[in-house]
């Protein structure tokens, strides 16, 4: 296995094959004692939860979404916080059923263990056949099963589980740049909470209402993308 070298070599050490059998050994003993999440590990009397609102226009009613997170190796340096299950809770009544269901089935998952961002992924791509619904600040989503998945995404985000896109700061010089020269010559009146033009249109990539025409190529503001390549 190769190591890439990022500091300055100050001094070096030639291990026999002896040495790196018992350091081995001791990396492996190291990895057996840690507790690592599955199906048959027993449920702690306190977990650590946090709550997500979230208000569609669909209804008149808030949805409450509740993750509960596992301490996993607690007082050591693997110390790490795992999703163990998730509740979602609200007045209205109409997807009860479908609701529990999903609940159920996220944290059934879960408590397997493993890398489980796949199931943001497959949440965001569930579009409802009667039509999605706009979020304040112009966010589209295609349906309450995709708001879930954004839920549970910014949950495993704040976790460090996840990492968000993150553009480079040419690219986000060019986009401040664009929008700039838009504003500039539409006299445009910004939105209030995004701060992207009244005029732009719902991006596909994104589903931001920040994409705009300049110089006959239609851009996206908010995410970067751009039909021109």
């Amino acid at each position: 296995m190769s190591h890439k070298i990022t500091q300055k070599i100050v001094g070096y050490k030639v291990v026999n094959k002896e040495e790196q059998a018992q350091l081995d050994t001791q990396a492996n003993a190291q990895t057996q004692d840690l507790e690592l999440m599955h199906e048959t590990l027993k449920r702690p009397e306190v977990l650590f939860g946090t709550t997500y609102k979230i208000k569609t226009p669909q209804s008149e009613h808030a949805m409450y979404i509740t993750i509960n997170d596992m301490v996993l190796n607690a007082g050591t340096e693997f110390e790490e916080r795992h999703p163990y299950e998730i509740f979602i809770n609200s007045k209205n009544m109409e997807h009860f059923q479908w609701v529990l269901a999903l609940t159920r089935l996220i944290s059934a998952v879960w408590r397997k263990g493993g890398d489980a961002c796949f199931l943001v992924d497959e949440l965001k791509g569930v579009f409802d056949p009667k039509g999605g619904y706009f979020k304040k600040g112009g966010v589209y989503m295609p349906s309450l099963v995709a708001e879930i998945g954004c839920a549970i995404e910014s949950h495993l985000k704040r976790m460090g589980i996840m990492k968000g896109h993150e553009m480079e700061h040419h690219q986000k010089a060019f986009l401040e740049t664009k929008r700039q020269e838009f504003e500039a010559s539409v006299q445009a009146v910004q939105n209030a909470s995004e701060g992207f033009p009244e005029q732009a249109s719902l991006c596909g990539k994104c589903h931001v209402k920040a994409a705009i025409v300049m110089d006959g190529c239609v851009t996206c503001l908010n995410c970067g993308e751009s039909k021109c390549g």
